[in-house]
């Protein structure tokens, strides 16, 4: 509840989000994706699955603010504080010029920005 009212109140349409396995997206039929990033600080050291097209992968790492135990006010500081990391890091992904986002070089990119907004 908390994540979805702080998206909603800095403009994003929270009712489509949800959380999604990845056995969603490596499905036959899944939809074709060019970058996949993995952001729970516990996801970095599980095996991801082989994805279809190969896309460029990178660990953007936050810490999980559903682990936060205390008080309303903590576990709301938490939340926000992991959308503006991941919307931070959204924005600099956006930026980057064409030419960086393909091969090799997207890969370097995506885990240049998770380094750069530690």
């Amino acid at each position: 509840p908390i994540a979805a009212e702080l998206a909603r109140g800095l403009g994003y349409d929270a009712a489509r989000l949800r959380s999604k396995s990845w056995d969603e997206f490596t499905a036959p039929d899944a939809p074709r994706m060019d970058f996949i990033l993995t952001v729970c600080d516990s996801a970095a050291g599980e095996s991801c699955p082989l994805w279809p097209g190969h896309p460029a992968t990178a660990h953007w790492g936050v810490p999980d603010p559903a682990a936060v135990n205390g008080d309303e006010a903590s576990r709301r500081v938490a939340y926000r504080d992991a959308l503006l990391r991941l919307r931070r890091r959204i924005e600099l992904l956006l930026a980057l010029p064409d030419e960086k986002l393909r091969g090799l070089a997207a890969r370097a990119e995506l885990q240049a920005i998770a380094a750069a907004t530690h």
